[in-house]
């Protein structure tokens, strides 16, 4: 795993807030604009009113994303508002940029492909943004304040604002574009999670209960090199006192441990699940170096 010095992750966080911001604009122009089609937040709200009167997506959003800034600097304080700041003024930018370069140009007139990549590169660049530490600021940060003062359920109030921008795209674009919309939505929300994950080390979290655990500690130290969690069990049913093996173990030696603790004891209990990340020495740091 490649470690970066604090400067050197400072300016590869600032390259991935730009790059994330560019190619969200770029989405927006290419494929969003041309097709009609709904996406959620500030833009989906700054792409209706453009339908419905003609002003520019870019300067729509900076007004809304500038709004939106001022009013969680000042109920959600000045560290959220840092946060902010960069794809408050970044993606207008990029708007009012990408608008120019590509005046009356369309990619493709295919209604199927401009659903798939503009979900897509939503997702993506947003996920992009989000890794390097930035808030997207724009419409999340309604629900935020809202949440602050009513403590109503933050998936509710997020669920509210989309539910809003939605109609308002329905009153617009129509039923048809809503419902295009809401595919383009679902592949962006998908995009945005592999993103969250890129990169990450995928394992598999163990937990083996067994009378001769033992001999599973001795095989799991000494063949899988993998380190070993004791656990104190006590079995509902029997109501006996019960260690339990908990271990992390990548996906290809999981066959290996399961073949193992089966033949060690035939009626071990092993308990499996998927583990999207891990940290820690063997996974993403070996003991040299320390």
């Amino acid at each position: 795993m490649i470690k970066l010095s604090y400067e050197q992750q400072i300016a590869f966080n600032s390259l991935s807030i730009i790059v994330g911001n560019a190619l969200y604009a770029l989405t927006v122009v290419l494929f969003l604009v041309p097709s009609g089609l709904i996406t959620g937040g500030a833009t989906g709200i700054a792409l209706g009113i453009n339908r419905a009167l003609g002003l520019p997506v870019s300067g729509v959003l900076f007004v809304i994303n500038m709004t939106m800034l001022t009013v969680g600097w000042v109920l959600l304080g000045r560290r959220f508002a840092i946060t902010t700041i960069a794809s408050t003024v970044l993606s207008p930018l990029f708007l009012a940029l990408w608008e120019r370069v590509f005046t009356g140009f369309v990619l493709t007139d295919d209604l199927v492909l401009n659903t798939i990549f503009a979900g897509l590169g939503v997702g993506i660049s947003l996920g992009i943004t989000i890794r390097a530490g930035a808030s997207t600021g724009g419409m999340d940060i309604p629900p935020l304040v809202l949440h602050k003062f009513t403590h109503i359920p933050l998936a509710t109030l997020v669920l509210i604002t989309d539910t809003l921008t939605v109609l308002l795209g329905v009153a617009t674009y129509g039923f048809q574009a809503a419902l295009v919309g809401i595919i383009s939505v679902f592949l962006s929300s998908v995009a945005i999670d592999k993103m969250l994950t890129l990169g990450a080390i995928k394992s598999k979290n163990c937990m083996i209960i067994s009378e001769r655990y033992e001999e599973m500690l001795s095989y799991i130290h000494q063949e899988l090199y993998r380190g070993t969690t004791i656990l104190q069990g006590h079995g509902g049913f029997t109501q006996e006192n019960r260690p339990v093996i908990m271990v992390v173990v990548s996906k290809k030696q999981y066959p290996l441990l399961e073949h193992e603790v089966l033949k060690v004891d035939p009626n071990a209990f092993i308990i499996v699940t998927d583990t999207d990340e891990v940290h820690g020495l063997g996974f993403t740091y070996e003991e040299e170096d320390f």
